[in-house]
Parts: C-alpha cells; structure tokens; sequence
C-alpha cells in the first residue's frame, strides 16, 4: 500500500515528530535478516541521511558498499573501515571487481547553494557534482544492475531530488549558466535534472526489470547547509509552514530506504517520491514549501533530450 505514512505527514511537528525513520520502513517491511548478501551502493555516506540510509539497511544482512568524500567523518559515523575517496570510474572499478551484480544504487551525495564554481571538466559545480558524475556512475554501473534484475527481483535506482527542482528546468541553452549564476536557480537545475533522469531511466530499462525513483527527502539540518548564511537557515527553521516541516536525518533516510525496498512499489516506476509516498502534483494555493511535484517534473521530451546531451558531457556513446 503506497499510501500507508499519508496521515502521518498531514501534520508535521518537527524533527523526532510521529513521521518514520528510514529503520521503521525496514522493520514495518520486516526485512531484518532479509536481503543477506543483496548488494547495493550508498554514495554519500560521510554524514546525513547517506548514514542513516545505511544505518538502517545494516540489520537487513545486505552488501554495503559505501563513498564517501570525507572518510574519517565516515569512519566516525559509521564506525567501519571503508575504501578511501576517487573519482567516479575509479569508484565504479573498484566496486565492479568486488561485485558483477548490484541490485540496488542509492545516489545521495551532493552540494547545495555553493558559490559559483566549475568541476575538473568545466561544467557548473552543482549540475557536475549532483547530476553530471551521478549519471556518470549508473552507465558504468548499467550493466551491472540489469544482470541483478529478475522480474521477482527488480534492481532499483534512487536518486536524490529535492522539493527546488520546482524552481528551475534544465536550461538547455546555458546549462554552465554563463553570466546568469545564481546559487539557487543552479541547485534546483541540478535536482530537476536527477528527476529528469530517474523518469528517464525507469523509460528505458522498466522491460529488463531496472526501475527507478527520484526522492524528495524533505527538510533536513545536515552538512548540506554549510553554504548558507544563518540568515538563511534561521529563516527555514522559523518559518511557520516549513519550520514543523523539518526532519532529523533518520526521518530524512525514511523515503529514500522506502523508494529503494518497499514492497509495495513492486511494478512500480519512473515516480517522484515525497514523505514516503508518491508524490503529488504541486498545488499553489498550500502556500511555497507544500508539498507536490511541479508539472515539468514529468516530460519525456526533455528527459530524453537531457540523456542525449549528458552523454556528450560525460564523453559516453550509447
């Protein structure tokens, strides 16, 4: 039953409210001991929700695979030994000689509202980092998810959107955003864009039982925020619609694990995940932070033209 948090997200109360943790949706799924040796791939688990993803999917008896960029932090939180920091295609090596069968990617790491910034390749800091290197790791990690995938079984991917993809589409003519950066309107471009894509990928591959979701987390206080004054952050918490709205990070892993694990979204794809549910349209008139997806969340067009261009930018022929 997809609807079955709905009522607990109707009234908000703040973080450590009545809403799930991501280890409720392990043991309301009653998955304990379940998936021994299922492997998956959590990126961004040096802090936050990445953590507490993985956290939760510890007593299910599944293959963690983590990355983390901070590996201390990582050590700390997690208190395991975990392989040190690269760069995409020597991350995905190293997993594909441990592993020639993932069931499950959780692309979770990210930066936000950062300062004007280019990568390596010379694409925006946040569309490169949130987007660009994410797309990068699922066509290398491709074929090993379609191996995992059984029709009992679907492999899942998980890609992290945010309720700021409303702000912005993918500016297919300025995607660098020359002379027009704005730290927001380049944040929301990056996570519409990892919609874009998981509707994308959920299009192409739903036939050889690879589905895929994008996640809408909800308001979280992590390391994410170290690039807002506390003008901004004092302003999110006390405003009165998103204030009750704010999750701790265990609340924060909760639509994400269900995206990844539920049950009930088997045969299910291509869908925007909110409070552990699918998503709705945005309505207006509930005011900015309610929530809802916006109407060009979902657009084969775009999405299709997004994947042509993303392979050009990632240097990959299909």
């Amino acid at each position: 039953m997809t609807t079955r948090y709905e009522a607990v997200h109707k009234k908000p109360q703040g973080p450590g409210d009545a809403r799930p943790t991501a280890m409720q949706i392990i043991h309301d799924e009653s998955l304990e001991g379940q998936l021994t040796g299922l492997p998956i791939l959590i990126t961004g688990a040096s802090a936050g929700i990445g953590v507490e993803t993985a956290k939760a999917l510890f007593p299910t008896g599944a293959t963690l695979y983590l990355t983390a960029c901070d590996l201390n932090k990582a050590t700390q939180a997690l208190g395991n030994d975990l392989s040190p920091p690269h760069a995409v295609r020597t991350c995905a090596s190293n997993l594909l000689s441990k592993t020639q069968t993932l069931n499950i990617l959780i692309a979770n790491a990210g930066i936000m509202a950062t300062p004007e910034g280019r990568t390596k390749d010379n694409n925006e800091l946040q569309f490169g980092t949130n987007y660009l290197s994410l797309f990068l790791l699922f066509l290398i990690l491709r074929p090993a998810l379609l191996s995992a995938a059984t029709p009992k079984l679907p492999s899942r991917v998980i890609l992290l959107s945010s309720i700021a993809h409303r702000s912005s589409e993918v500016n297919f003519s300025n995607i660098n955003l020359d002379n027009e950066y704005e730290k927001w309107k380049a944040y929301a471009q990056s996570k519409c864009a990892m919609l874009w894509t998981a509707n994308e990928i959920d299009r192409r591959y739903a036939a050889q039982n690879l589905r895929a979701f994008s996640v809408q987390p909800g308001g979280i206080q992590t390391g994410l925020l170290k690039h807002m004054s506390e003008e901004e952050k004092t302003g999110l918490t006390s405003d009165p619609k998103l204030g009750p709205q704010i999750k701790s990070p265990e609340q924060g892993a909760a639509t994400t694990l269900w995206g990844a694990i539920s049950k009930s979204l088997h045969g299910v794809g291509g869908r925007y995940l909110e409070d552990v549910q699918i998503a709705k349209p945005f309505d207006a008139s509930e005011g900015h932070w309610a929530p809802g997806y916006s109407p060009h969340a979902y657009s084969p067009e775009k999405e299709k033209m997004l994947w042509e261009v993303s392979l050009g930018l990632v240097g990959v022929d299909e």
